[in-house]
């Protein structure tokens, strides 16, 4: 699993050595660190630096949220858990189910931008240090957060060189201007435009003038530098002088610094053309975007759309856009925040209105393609699919300026059309909080096609049936129907399905299954073969209940048959069911096989909760084997997708298989602990599973040999642990015991003495992110390897090896094994043949 999620530095980072000294003895003794400083002083990239460097100190790694987005207090911990990939659960303060997925972990966490909510960042900061002992935490804002422990480091400008005057008559002055930080920092982006660049007997003293003009500002001194595309150095100095004496009579209760950065902004976006201004203020509504994104939204009359990539080009040039990474080979931009609010001062109330429709017009456009894509399609292949769900992902925070745009326009349809549209990635990713935006346009007055509103209604029947509201989800799907049963347009399919699951959980199997055969029937009708097969899924669930096993098999295979290969997460639900129902009928063999195939499947759109119920199964039947090493493989990793999650049911049952394996290991004493801290979480939610039915035969096993006084005595000490207390030493223990490799290899973590800065695609940095098993694994591939040979070669199970590849694609952005072998090729580390 990838450990981490900070950004490969697109440039060399520049001085601050004495800097990042400093700032790593300070977390050598406090767990939270603000570095505070005006906007361009570099907190960010001081911040992403310092992290990378330190990560050896982190076993579950660095990690960064960006809060700028966070218009509310209630958003700063869903981009929390997003960043992190936490995952809300019904009925319960998300910042709790954030807290437990991060107290087990030990691990840096960086909130970037916090100074406009600083009091709200301040408090939910002071609560993830409280619950989470392993959490170190270092924010950046342009203020204190003046949270409890924590330690201010004020962020200083970078070091200057001696003012040119007074060098001039001193030994060797070029080189003492050489040294300075903020003149590297100018000669080495200087050089990125003007190749060649380098301060000579003739520039050196413009340079060092700039410098200290700028106050050793990082952004400002970019800015300038980024001018010598069309200006001399000489030019630019000229022109900052006369620019800033201009200035001189502004707000002189500001810092100097802010003084100075605003006048930079400002005399870059006095240099603009009008059409690069322009194009400059419609960029203001994005969070991030790519090339055709800019070409949809700010394209018109004014700015042709063919015009749009030389705008951006030279915006990007000038260094008010940022170039910031590649997605599948297309480049993603941003703007920084203080250009940002620069330019949203100076667009116009009515640009930025038709500005923020076009937005939203780009936005539905692009998650409805998703959906056509990912789903509708037959044709597409499974990584494509992913591919583009992946694409889509990255924008979450552009579809949630979408979706307020609607709701502050009172425009329904628009914002259920979109709705609609994320139903896969709310599901996918576990995220129910969709409900929220499925109500708002629910209840609004605004009109709404029938067919459009049929389709939300059972989207929110999807979600209230995850949430486990099966009162609502019978309601939802009910005007669904009726909608849908008005005109074509509606999805009848669909609202037969979720009625049918209604009746199911209701204990009516004769009328669920009545209407699971109506929602087959209605796909067929529609020509919809998602639907088809998604009904004939819920069809052999039915039948499963009614005790037809072989009737449910052949639902189950109809339903592969109805959706193809290529729609893997409903492929994986089916396979799921199908390892489910092999199990119970005794054919543990393709019980295992379905399960690895599905496992697979999910780990491609790191789907945790389901993940770990595969491995689950995986490991329950590796324990009916007696194949020890093969459960605890399973079943400590399931632990910890669970902890990961921070959602109590998937913790709950992870707890249970951990005490069920720890007992056929003969460690009877933790099997009862594990077994007693499973249980008061299935009491607290109140959730009953036949994983808290296994723990009665353990703790009767237990009480016949321990006796009644130890096992109560072990049953006491789980409840009052934590899971990741608990679950931790049955952890180590299980390495120990039967994964020595693994045990080792994060020994070593804590003692590493620096961390290699992590590359998304680039083979010179092997290994970059990949553990030492997944390393193995990239050079059989490369070696032309299958995944059962590989699985063969190392021992492992198929479910293993094909897990450990998709978290090679993960960790890479990789999509294939061809694309893996030439990482491989270009890294040094050719394969054995």
């Amino acid at each position: 699993m990838t450990v981490g999620n900070l950004p490969a530095e697109s440039n060399p980072f520049i001085g601050r050595v004495r800097d990042l000294v400093d700032l790593g003895g300070i977390l050598d003794r406090a767990r939270m660190l603000t570095l505070c400083g005006p906007g361009g002083i570099g907190k960010t990239r001081l911040a992403i630096r310092l992290g990378t460097a330190l990560t050896g100190r982190y076993p579950d790694g660095a990690w960064i949220a960006d809060l700028a987005g966070a218009e509310s207090p209630e958003q700063l911990a869903p981009l929390i858990c997003a960043s992190l990939g936490v995952h809300a659960e019904p009925d319960r303060p998300l910042a709790d189910t954030l807290a437990e997925a991060l107290r087990p972990r030990r691990m840096l966490l960086i909130l970037d931008t916090c100074e406009h909510l600083v009091g709200e960042s301040a408090s939910l900061t002071e609560w993830l240090l409280g619950h989470c002992p392993g959490l170190q935490v270092i924010a950046t804002s342009t203020e204190p957060l003046r949270a409890r422990g924590e330690v201010i480091w004020r962020v200083p400008p970078l070091g200057l060189p001696e003012e040119a005057g007074a060098v001039q008559e001193s030994g060797p002055v070029l080189a003492d201007v050489a040294a300075s930080d903020a003149a590297r920092l100018f000669a080495s982006r200087a050089a990125s435009v003007r190749p060649g660049f380098e301060l000579t007997p003739g520039n050196y003293a413009a340079v060092a003038e700039i410098c200290q003009t700028l106050d050793g500002v990082p952004l400002a001194i970019e800015l300038a530098a980024a001018r010598l595309r069309t200006l001399s150095v000489e030019q630019i100095r000229q022109r900052l002088v006369s620019r800033f004496e201009l200035l001189g009579a502004g707000d002189r209760t500001a810092p100097r610094r802010q003084q100075t950065l605003r006048a930079t902004v400002e005399w870059s976006y006095d240099l603009l053309s009008k059409p690069e201004r322009l194009l400059l203020s419609r960029l203001c509504v994005f969070h991030g975007w790519s090339l055709e994104m800019a070409e949809q939204v700010c394209g018109d009359q004014q700015i042709p759309q063919p015009e749009v990539l030389d705008l951006l080009t030279a915006l990007i040039d000038k260094s008010l856009v940022t170039v910031d990474y590649e997605l599948d080979g297309d480049a993603r931009y941003r703007l920084l925040d203080t250009v940002r609010h620069f330019a949203a001062e100076h667009a116009d109330a009515d640009e930025v209105s038709k500005t923020r429709e076009a937005h939203r017009d780009c936005m539905l456009a692009l998650a409805e393609t998703m959906v056509g894509s990912a789903v509708l399609r037959e044709d597409v292949p499974w990584l494509e699919r992913v591919r583009t769900y992946r694409r889509a992902m990255v924008d979450i925070t552009n579809f949630r300026l979408a979706l307020e745009y609607c709701a502050e326009c009172d425009e329904a349809e628009p914002g259920l059309r979109l709705c609609n549209a994320m139903r896969i990635a709310w599901l996918v990713t576990g995220d129910l909080r969709g409900s929220v935006w499925l109500d708002k346009f629910l209840s609004s007055t605004s009109p709404v096609s029938p067919g459009v509103r049929s389709h939300s209604l059972v989207v929110r029947a999807e979600v209230a049936f995850e949430l486990q509201d099966y009162q609502a989800v019978a309601s939802y799907a009910t005007e669904a129907r009726e909608l849908a049963m008005k005109g074509p347009s509606g999805n009848l399919a669909g609202a037969q399905r979720m009625l049918a699951l209604a009746s199911l959980t209701a204990g009516r199997p004769d009328e669920a299954l009545v209407r699971a055969d109506a929602a087959v029937e209605a796909a067929r009708q529609a020509g919809n073969s998602w639907e088809g097969g998604v009904a004939y899924a819920v069809r052999a669930a039915v039948l499963v209940r009614h005790g037809d096993p072989a009737a449910a098999e052949r639902a189950y295979k109809q339903a592969l048959e109805t959706l193809s290969e290529s729609r893997g997460w409903a492929v994986a639900n089916v396979r799921y069911g199908l390892g489910r129902l092999a199990r119970n009928t005794g054919d543990l063999a393709s019980a295992k096989e379905y399960f690895a195939e599905a496992l697979a499947l999910y780990s491609a759109v790191s789907a945790r909760v389901e993940m770990a119920r595969c491995l689950t199964s995986i490991g329950l039947i590796a324990l009916r084997d007696n194949d020890l090493p093969s459960a605890s493989e399973s079943l400590t990793e399931v632990m910890e997708l669970s902890l990961m999650t921070g959602q109590r049911p998937p913790i709950a049952r992870g707890l249970a298989a951990l005490a069920t394996l720890m007992a056929a290991a003969g460690e009877l004493t933790p099997a009862v602990r594990l077994a007693g801290a499973a249980r008061q979480l299935f009491e607290t939610i109140g959730v009953r599973s036949p994983s808290a039915d296994r723990l009665r035969d353990l703790i009767d096993r237990a009480a016949a040999e321990l006796g009644p006084q130890e096992t109560a005595t072990a049953l006491a000490e789980g409840r009052r642990q934590s899971p990741d207390q608990v679950a931790g030493g049955a952890i180590a223990w299980l390495r120990r015991a039967y994964q020595p490799g693994q045990a080792s290899e994060e020994a070593r973590q804590p003692g590493q003495a620096r961390a290699v800065p992590r590359q998304a695609s680039d083979g010179a940095d092997w290994p970059g992110p990949l553990t030492e098993r997944e390393r193995e694994v990239a050079l059989l591939v490369a070696d032309g390897h299958s995944n059962r040979e590989i699985a063969e070669r190392l021992s492992i199970t198929l479910a293993t090896a094909s897990r450990h590849l998709a978290n090679i694609y993960r960790k890479l952005g990789f999509t294939s094994r061809a694309q893996l072998t030439a990482w491989v090729l270009n890294s040094g580390h050719p394969p054995a043949t």
